[in-house]
């Protein structure tokens, strides 16, 4: 039985989750530090609620929300490249992976609705 494990943009969006929480451990704006992770740690949680309801009424509901939470994420990360909160070389890291799971969360919304 398959499990939101399984699904490789789960994986992903919880490694960049990760990697973005580790990032900006020393950031001192906590606002902007509380705001960025909300939205990265949203992503997967999201993924995996939607993937444990499973109901047609629910169906890719929550798929969109982590979607949305994508463009959300890259937002603030190209803020935090400007502010100089985050390094251009790793804000660019983090914002192509962000972008390649949204594309990710498109096949799989498309997928699932046809």
């Amino acid at each position: 039985m398959a499990q939101f494990e399984d699904l490789d943009v789960w994986r992903r969006s919880s490694r960049l989750c990760v990697d973005i929480y580790k990032g900006l451990a020393t950031c001192k704006d906590y606002g902007f530090r509380d705001q960025i992770t909300r939205s990265c740690l949203s992503i997967p949680s999201n993924i995996a609620e939607d993937f444990e309801r499973g109901s047609d009424k629910d169906s890719n509901k929550f798929f969109y929300y982590a979607k949305g939470s994508s463009g959300e994420l890259r937002t603030q990360i190209y803020i935090g490249i400007e502010i100089g909160y985050i390094s251009k070389e790793t804000g660019i890291s983090w914002k192509n992976e962000a972008e390649h799971i949204s594309k990710m969360l498109s096949a799989l919304i498309k997928s699932r609705s046809a």
